[in-house]
């Protein structure tokens, strides 16, 4: 196959999730591939990425590793055989990738768990709420820019609205509602969409109020993202200078454990919905 210019991040792991196989297994590269009858190049071009490897392959090179979790070979040799060019390639060089990695990301979890302090979750965002957070940032951004990262992010919320649409459960603290990011008129819009999301049954959202004082996690922007065997999942943290993507099982066990938290504190959804409700009426 003809080397990847640009891997994706879900490719990558792939290649990653295939050296910690090899790795579990106590086999070399140069090991692997004379058990495969290749050559150790290929064997670490297959793990760095810079060649595709089949669903096929993945399956062999899991035999050679006496891996017996099938439902992980499963979900990787399907990670492999989706060869799918999703929306997001679209703004490959219009948009930093770390942006086109959190697209890419939603579209393929089972299920989304999120977690924010200061800002709306960004599939749940309206397009002038969205509009309004895109233009505070700094430095400013260009006004094409800007109406590209607009347009993706709305793009992003296809999940939530598909046919078999993503399981999402949001945990939004009061200082995030609170925020008139463009004015009450903006702001209200908003509060009455959760409102109106927080109705279907894919969707349910959380509010932590002021009053329940401090929590973990209460400094980070948190996604987490299910796939079809928790050891694919992902944990994906907003930062100033951007995405970051975390997957060991050290990190995926403390995210897993930080949501649980803010989620046993939060308010019910009902009493979340009757919240949001009342900050509308104050308005």
């Amino acid at each position: 196959m003809a080397p990847r210019s640009t891997p994706t991040a879900r490719r990558q792991r792939l290649g990653a999730e295939l050296r910690k196989l090899r790795e579990r297994a106590g086999m070399t590269a140069a090991e692997a591939a004379r058990t495969l009858g290749t050559t150790q190049a290929q064997i670490s071009n297959i793990e760095a990425n810079r060649f595709g490897v089949s669903g096929e392959r993945v399956r062999t090179l899991a035999h050679i590793y006496s891996c017996q979790d099938t439902a992980l070979i499963d979900a990787l040799a399907s990670m492999a055989a989706d060869r799918t060019r999703g929306w997001w390639e679209e703004y490959r060089e219009i948009l930093p990738s770390g942006l086109l990695d959190i697209a890419e990301l939603e579209h393929h979890a089972s299920r989304l768990r999120t977690a924010y302090t200061a800002h709306i979750p960004g599939l749940l965002q309206t397009t002038d709420h969205a509009r309004e957070v895109f233009q505070s940032a700094v430095p400013p951004l260009a006004p094409p820019e800007l109406e590209h990262r607009l347009s993706h992010r709305i793009k992003r919320q296809a999940v939530i609205y598909r046919d078999t649409p993503t399981p999402l459960h949001s945990i939004v603290h009061e200082a995030a509602l609170r925020m008139k990011f463009g004015g009450p008129k903006v702001t209200r819009h908003q509060l009455r969409h959760l409102l109106d999301m927080s109705e279907h049954n894919h969707i349910t959202i959380q509010v932590i109020p002021f009053d329940a004082g401090t929590y973990p996690g209460s400094g980070q922007s948190i996604c987490y993202a299910e796939e079809s065997v928790p050891q694919l999942d992902t944990v994906q943290l907003d930062q100033s200078h951007g995405s970051v993507l975390l997957d060991s099982e050290a990190q995926l066990g403390k995210y897993r454990t930080l949501l649980q938290r803010m989620e046993a504190i939060a308010l019910k959804p009902t009493e979340s919905r009757d919240f949001i409700r009342n900050i509308v009426r104050a308005l």
